[in-house]
């Protein structure tokens, strides 16, 4: 993946008619992992959670399996385009195509039963989101978009809000896993907005937030410590349901900066 990726489409790539192919394909891949959540969805045993690198950092077998399946789905259904996944790492292709799989966001969430994940499939072009599906298991909502042809959610076309101020609008962000460990840790912009919208949530997985905001749950989002799968698919169902992604400083969404604000 390129390190800079644009707020907003970028020319080239793959045709509409191939896209549409490929939406297909991670809309499949997507639900392939969410059956994999439902069915350990409340069972899991403390054997089966442990922590990876940074503490508080959770990988559960839910993780894995869910990974298993939507990468069995993708090689399958295209095995000429890489991908980087969250559990097993970047497998190299030739070509500008890269897959970006989490195959369960909110994996805290998940550990403890709160009911707030789902598996995110993103498809980048040269480091551009281009393809999303997000499987949002609990709540029976499958997430969709492709650049240039529109977002959905199930069989519904889907928006952004209105809300034009932040007084007015209902944000969410969410605190990185080395919050305790630096001062850039979020805290004083989550007071700041709290204390000037009618409300700041913290959902814990930050590609579902990216969906409500862009089916118009939630007017706006930011977060940093975040990674291009964490990413990829959400950005650009905000965008393609008439929203806007942007740097923290307002420039172009760079995935690999971890960083994101979404309105």
């Amino acid at each position: 993946m390129s390190d800079a990726t644009a707020s907003g489409p970028q020319p080239g790539g793959p045709a509409p008619a191939e896209l549409e192919r490929l939406m297909t394909v991670a809309v499949r891949a997507a639900q392939a992992g969410g059956t994999q959540l439902r069915r350990f969805h409340g069972r899991l045993s403390e054997a089966q959670v442990r922590e990876k690198g940074v503490s508080g950092n959770l990988v559960t077998e839910a993780d894995l399996a869910a990974e298993e399946a939507v990468l069995a789905l993708l090689e399958a259904e295209t095995p000429e385009i890489g991908v980087l996944a969250e559990e097993t790492g970047r497998r190299e292709r030739q070509g500008d195509l890269e897959w970006c799989v989490d195959p369960l966001d909110g994996t805290t969430n998940f550990a403890h039963g709160y009911p707030f994940f789902a598996t995110s499939v993103g498809l980048c072009w040269r480091g551009t989101p281009i393809v999303a599906a997000l499987a949002v298991p609990v709540l029976d909502e499958l997430y969709r978009a492709a650049r240039g042809l529109g977002a959905w959610c199930n069989d519904r076309p889907i928006h952004v809000s209105r809300c034009s101020s932040v007084r007015d609008a209902l944000l969410v962000t969410g605190f990185a896993y080395d919050r305790a460990s630096r001062l850039d840790n979020n805290y004083a912009e989550f007071a700041w907005f709290t204390h000037r919208s009618r409300g700041v949530r913290r959902g814990g997985a930050a590609a579902v937030d990216l969906a409500f905001v862009a089916c118009g749950r939630c007017d706006g989002y930011w977060e940093r410590g975040l990674s291009p799968w964490d990413l990829a698919a959400g950005t650009l169902l905000v965008q393609e349901a008439g929203g806007v992604v942007c740097s923290y400083s307002g420039g172009p969404l760079d995935l690999a900066s971890g960083r994101v604000v979404a309105c």
